[in-house]
């Protein structure tokens, strides 16, 4: 599987994302800066939420973008058997039932998952508690966050 390609793949969603989020503040911030509605009273608060949705959305904005330029800057290496599970490594887990979940260890803006060729493949950060938990961690060693248990199965 190419990391590079989800590295791509990564940034083109987290575009889309930003896009999406900004069309979102700006449409929250023309609501909050219209002259219908501008408050009449203490109770006429359309304007105000407007406002804060429209800064909340500001700030998603600034963290995709930070997300964008960490992803943009991040370089996968190839997998090191004497480090064990570093930023940059794709892992196959298996839990006790044999089910399978492949992961790329990222470095921001996890929680999305992929299409690469066939296989889907889950993004995290280093940061999730499950990215935390598999760091230096090699082939068929037990990784256990709270009360699930999985194998590493393999690591490229």
């Amino acid at each position: 599987m190419d990391k590079l390609l989800l590295q791509q793949q990564v940034l083109e969603r987290l575009a889309k994302d930003l896009l999406q989020v900004e069309q979102a503040a700006r449409a929250a911030h023309e609501t909050a800066t219209h002259e219908e509605n501008i408050a009449e009273n203490k109770y006429d608060t359309l304007g105000l939420e407007a406002a804060y949705l429209a800064t909340g959305k500001a700030r998603r904005a600034e963290a995709i973008r930070q997300a964008m330029a960490h992803w943009q800057q991040f370089r996968p290496r190839p997998y090191s058997a004497s480090e064990g599970i570093q930023l940059g490594a794709l892992v196959c887990l298996v839990d006790a039932d044999g089910k399978q979940q492949q992961l790329f260890l990222g470095p921001d803006g996890g929680s999305m998952k992929l299409v690469c060729g066939t296989e889907l493949v889950q993004i995290i950060s280093c940061k999730a508690p499950l990215g935390r938990a598999m760091l230096g961690k090699c082939e068929g060693d037990e990784v256990s966050i709270l009360v699930q248990q999985f194998e590493v199965l393999w690591v490229q």
